[in-house]
This record gives C-alpha cells, sequence and structure tokens, in this order.
C-alpha cells in the first residue's frame, strides 16, 4: 500500500540493492516499458539492415508507445545514459547497461520460442536507443 522508505538507511547506499529495486520494479510490470505489442516491431526495426532506415524505425517505435512508456522511458534512459558516461569508474559500458537491462525492458508476451536469439535483439534495442538517445528523445 503507502509504504514510507527511509533512504537514508544505510542499506540503500549500495548502489546494487538500488539498481536491482530498480530492475526488479521493472520486472514486476503487469506489461514491460516496451509493451508486448510492441515486441515484434522493435525485434523488426533492429534487423534492418540500413542503418538510417533502423534509426527512423526505432525512433518511430519508441514515439508510438503510450505517453506513460515513452515518458518514463525518456527519464530512465537519460538515466543510463548518465551512467554509461562514467563507465570508466563503474565499469557500465552501453553494452553492459543492454545486457543487465534488455530482457527486463523489452520482452515478448510468451516465453516460447528461442530466448537466446531474443535476448541479443533484446540487447541491441536497448544499445541502439542509449546510443541515439538524443535523437529518440530530442528536448
Amino acid at each position: 500500500p503507502d509504504e514510507q522508505l527511509d533512504l537514508d538507511d544505510g542499506r540503500w547506499e549500495d548502489i546494487h540493492v538500488v539498481t536491482g529495486a530498480l530492475k526488479l520494479f521493472l520486472r514486476e510490470l503487469p506489461e514491460p516499458l516496451i509493451p508486448f505489442s510492441h515486441f515484434d516491431k522493435f525485434i523488426a526495426a533492429i534487423k534492418i539492415q540500413d542503418l538510417s532506415l533502423r534509426g527512423r524505425c526505432i525512433r518511430d517505435l519508441v514515439l508510438s508507445l503510450p505517453p506513460a512508456h515513452h515518458d518514463t522511458m525518456k527519464v530512465l534512459f537519460r538515466h543510463l545514459c548518465r551512467v554509461v558516461e562514467h563507465k570508466e569508474e563503474n565499469r557500465m559500458s552501453v553494452q553492459s547497461v543492454a545486457i543487465v537491462f534488455g530482457p527486463t525492458l523489452l520482452r515478448p508476451a510468451s516465453e516460447e520460442g528461442n530466448m537466446a536469439m531474443h535476448m541479443v535483439f533484446q540487447n541491441q534495442v536497448v544499445e541502439h536507443i542509449l546510443n541515439h538517445y538524443g535523437y529518440i528523445f530530442p528536448d
């Protein structure tokens, strides 16, 4: 219900606890941040060979998301871009962040099919959005 969190509590000082809580929150959503209805569209878009066409497709797909999904994604990815800016200290490159968040943000409605193959593309979608944040979310 209306749980009060004390962010001054020492356990929140460990960044892994905070990251784990964020990932758990995103994974427990009834529908992923990228809705099930968009999963196949994003996977198809990331497979497009023509890089500029791929970029436009992914940007348009992000724009087509429901406002709550789009706006949350914008804030989350802005934060993840800041995490990547500090990769020398935190060892979280674009690829690392994509591996951690790809399957959480983007997953098929049913777990059948080639999960390993899906994961490669899920990670590539997250990587693409991180690498092209300014184009996908112009201010």
